[in-house]
């Protein structure tokens, strides 16, 4: 289905009467997320809450709030360990601020294909950071949404070779395994929220960005980028988080319930996203961006002779990198 198709079904919430009149919910709840509205997460996630409205009867309602609404990245997942906010996705790399080990989905050119991808996310590397979060006192649901591979867009010159990142000044997001992949390739990476990306883009504080197709498209960025260079240097995902304060709050079906549709809402996004992923590419085009593709064995190369791999391998520790290379092989 179409993501503005879907987008307007989740949109479309039952009101609960008794008497004639709406039920208050005993449970008003808030979900938060950096993704514009139309991004599949966004409409799957508000289909899993009004599913969740439906089929409570309206005991537990979850308003979703799209594009930083509720504050940057760093400002909501505050909120989410103060219990301010009940939940919010975000992607492992970002919360590696908080959990180091949730950079592991995020390590330059580490899976091949999505094969690797399902298997290590839903299979060790998966359970490892699950596991790391539990510590930090969040909840962390099974199944992790899929945001994409992450490609590389200009406003000029194309990104074809690791040699064409020397000195280009990039927004990458607020992550230390961001700023050090770009690093290593001898780029200038610039931390930025990502409600300020176009902005920072239209502006020229940077001359480029990388992030998953979907993101390039749903949030426009094609009106200030002229290239897009197909380099799937990461794969990215987001983490369905919770405040287990306000879980322990619900019953026991209700948090049964939640748990079951935030799921099964990730597989479908998966789903979604694949179908997406097949076609943008040259919507996109359509959209007056050049295609570009790159030879990902050079950029892994390259990361290898930098020392990326064994920095990783040290700063992640042992076991995360056994979890990782269980699944896609030797790095490093």
């Amino acid at each position: 289905m179409h993501r503005r198709a879907l987008l307007a079904a989740s949109l479309t919430v039952p009101l609960f009467a008794i008497g004639g009149k709406a039920r208050a919910a005993e449970f008003s709840y808030k979900y938060a997320s950096n993704l514009p509205a139309s991004h599949p997460l966004n409409v799957h996630a508000a289909m899993a809450a009004a599913r969740i409205k439906a089929e409570s009867q309206g005991r537990l309602d979850i308003a979703v709030f799209p594009n930083n609404q509720l504050g940057s990245d760093t400002d909501a997942l505050s909120q989410l360990r103060s219990g301010a906010l009940e939940f919010f996705t975000l992607s492992g790399p970002i919360l590696a601020t908080l959990v180091p080990a949730a950079s592991l989905n995020g390590v330059g050119f580490a899976f091949k294909n999505y094969d690797e991808v399902w298997a290590a996310m839903d299979g060790p590397v998966g359970a490892y950071v699950r596991g790391e979060i539990s510590k930090r006192g969040l909840y962390v649901y099974d199944k992790i949404w899929d945001n994409g591979y992450r490609q590389i867009t200009t406003a000029a010159r194309p990104i074809q070779t690791p040699a064409d990142l020397h000195g280009f000044k990039i927004r990458v997001p607020v992550s230390p395994l961001w700023t050090s992949l770009f690093k290593a390739f001898g780029a200038a990476p610039a931390s930025i929220n990502f409600s300020e990306v176009y902005s920072a883009l239209e502006t020229h504080i940077v001359d480029g960005q990388e992030n998953p197709l979907a993101i390039i498209e749903t949030a426009k960025l094609y009106e200030v980028q002229k290239n897009l260079c197909f380099t799937n240097h990461m794969w990215d995902g987001y983490w369905m988080l919770a405040n287990p304060d306000a879980l322990a709050r619900l019953p026991s079906d209700l948090q049964e319930l939640v748990r079951h549709e935030f799921n099964a809402a990730a597989m479908a996004e998966r789903e979604n996203v694949k179908k997406m992923n097949e076609t943008l590419g040259e919507t996109l085009k359509g959209q007056g961006m050049a295609l570009f593709e790159t030879d990902p064995a050079a950029f892994r190369a390259a990361l290898q002779s930098a020392g990326f791999y064994a920095e990783w391998r040290k700063r992640l520790g042992e076991p995360a990198w056994t979890a990782l290379t269980s699944v896609v092989g030797p790095l490093a």
